[in-house]
């Protein structure tokens, strides 16, 4: 699909959305080699999506379907808890998952949320509340933020505030149950 973002392409299986991979399709780039295209079985998501871009949609509800170790799925299960507009820490993030001294452990993780935007690793800065690392681009990760602070009446020019979390904070939010690690079966895709 088109974004303001550069294309998107989206992954799903039978359980959930499991991937959306940023900019153009290149060597290196993680999108897959063969793409089946189906958008009819991603609809809801492409819809979903065109709706926050335009600031109309504060929270997904689509099923997910991530793959990943059992701490990475923590710390996207807490990255999923940070409010529409607010941002947390690397450091904020590992004392919510237990970890209060794997803060390098977390950037990793956040890192490889092979489900950007969704789960919203963009919403994770460093403590001095700079922007640092995003897998899709410093750029887009200072877009997605610009989008939701206007979409929210709040200037450019505001700080960055960071939202505390704990574990309590993990809310209604859970991804599906994983299966062992393994290549996600028979995936549908849109471009």
């Amino acid at each position: 699909m088109s974004s303001p973002l550069g294309p998107l392409l989206l992954a799903g299986d039978d359980v959930g959305l499991c991937a959306v991979h940023m900019g153009e399709r290149a060597a290196g780039s993680g999108w897959p080699e063969v793409i089946e295209p189906d958008p009819a079985s991603l609809r809801d998501v492409i819809e979903q999506l065109e709706a926050y871009f335009i600031g109309d949609l504060l929270t997904f509800d689509v099923p997910l379907h991530p793959v990943g170790t059992p701490f990475q799925r923590a710390v996207w299960e807490a990255v999923a808890a940070i409010p529409y507009g607010a941002t947390s820490s690397y450091a904020e993030i590992a004392r919510a998952v237990g970890r209060p001294s794997a803060f390098r452990a977390v950037g990793l993780a956040n890192g490889r949320n092979p489900l950007p935007i969704i789960i919203p690793c963009h919403r994770v800065i460093g403590s001095s509340g700079s922007l640092t690392g995003y897998a899709g681009g410093l750029g887009r990760k200072r877009h997605l933020l610009d989008l939701e602070r206007r979409t929210l009446g709040r200037g450019y020019q505001d700080d960055l505030g960071l939202a505390t979390l704990d574990s309590a904070d993990l809310g209604p939010r859970r991804l599906a149950p994983e299966e062992p690690i393994m290549a996600v079966p028979s995936p549908r895709t849109v471009t």
